[in-house]
């Protein structure tokens, strides 16, 4: 399964440069982008984490940094009064096992691939990757304002295609990342890589009556997989993987189950900010497998659902005549949202403590 870079076609041409320094924390290579931009009166900073798609580096998220920091630095100045605003920085890091962390080349691709633990090598990396950056969201200041000069006073992600995956893991396991956006990523791991044990025509699927009733458990999913993406992705977090059926997420939870999920959404998406941007013709990730639970999500957190006191935004946009990629009306919304919930949240110490 060839996966292209999907910022290949969306700049033109690229951002204007902005100042970049490497520190290794936590044994990790982070790129942190436009501290020397920071206005000299600023004291509290947003950082946007930014989660590089499969198969690429964090070097080809370094336009994404400069499109959003140049563009929020630009309204700073054109802003009256700046005292109480933040300024905005950026991180990059290689995902696990890409880049400077790679370590088998094999574990990055497909079952069609020859990848026959394509289903746990993907998740555990991306998952791993949403730990580290809760890890970094710790550590960072102590290496870039070790005299407490300034402040990390919000924290936000930024994910493509794998990416977005784990931004998808660090909105609900992260209590300090408060806004998210997650570009070609899905929430739903099971139903995801069902679709495509059914398109890679895998053993597991194709001999079992009806088809892929055995897969889930299976060699190509096995059991203490199907528990961790119960415990940390969000579709399973909220609907189970075994238990669930179609009707699942066409159906409100029943009273109990929703004394269930109240404090677990309450401690994971309380008060967040959350944009899912697809392309309707992507392949690779289909829409299609991520609506059903984008769906549920919004009737819990519309006016009149059952989580309607979490104060949850989500905006959802599919762009048509898109694949597999970051369009340049992607990364317009993108840099809009960013710039929105930047102004949203209040200029002072975010000391929401990590639950991992």
């Amino acid at each position: 399964m060839a996966t292209p870079n999907p910022l290949e076609k969306t700049y033109s041409q690229s951002p204007a440069p902005l100042s970049k320094k490497t520190h290794v924390i936590a044994g990790i290579l982070c790129t942190v982008y436009g501290c020397d931009e920071l206005l000299p009166e600023t004291k509290n900073v947003a950082c946007l984490w930014l989660l590089n798609p499969r198969l690429q580096t964090q070097a080809c998220m370094e336009p994404v940094a400069c499109s959003a920091i140049n563009h929020w630095n630009q309204r700073l100045k054109q802003k009256q009064s700046r005292g109480e605003s933040q300024g905005l920085i950026a991180v990059s890091f290689d995902q696990r096992n890409h880049g400077s962390r790679g370590i088998e080349p094999l574990a990055n691709q497909s079952w069609t691939a020859g990848n026959h633990k394509h289903a746990q090598d993907m998740f555990s990396i991306f998952h791993g990757t949403s730990l580290d950056t809760s890890q970094l969201i710790t550590y960072l200041p102590s290496y870039i304002f070790p005299s407490s000069e300034r402040h990390i006073s919000s924290n936000l992600v930024l994910g493509i295609s794998l990416g977005g995956h784990a931004a998808w893991h660090c909105l609900f396991s992260e209590p300090r990342i408060t806004t998210a956006i997650i570009i070609i990523g899905c929430p739903d791991y099971t139903r995801l890589m069902a679709d495509r044990a059914r398109l890679s025509k895998l053993r597991t699927w194709t001999e079992s009556t009806p088809p892929g009733s055995s897969f889930l458990g299976s060699v190509d999913f096995p059991t203490s997989l199907v528990k961790a993406v119960e415990r940390y992705d969000p579709a399973g977090m909220c609907l189970g993987v075994l238990s669930r059926s179609e009707e699942s997420y066409e159906q409100a939870p029943s009273p109990e189950r929703q004394r269930d999920l109240t404090p677990l959404l309450k401690q994971c998406l309380d008060g967040k900010r959350i944009m899912n941007l697809a392309g309707a013709a992507d392949k690779l990730v289909p829409y299609a497998q991520a609506e059903p639970y984008l769906r549920w999500l919004k009737r819990a957190i519309s006016p009149h659902g059952w989580f309607k006191e979490g104060h949850v935004t989500l905006e959802d946009i599919v762009f048509d005549g898109v694949g597999h990629e970051m369009s340049p009306d992607m990364l317009n919304a993108a840099v809009r949202f960013i710039e929105e919930s930047l102004d949203s949240i209040p200029a002072k110490s975010n000391e929401m403590a990590s639950k991992i």
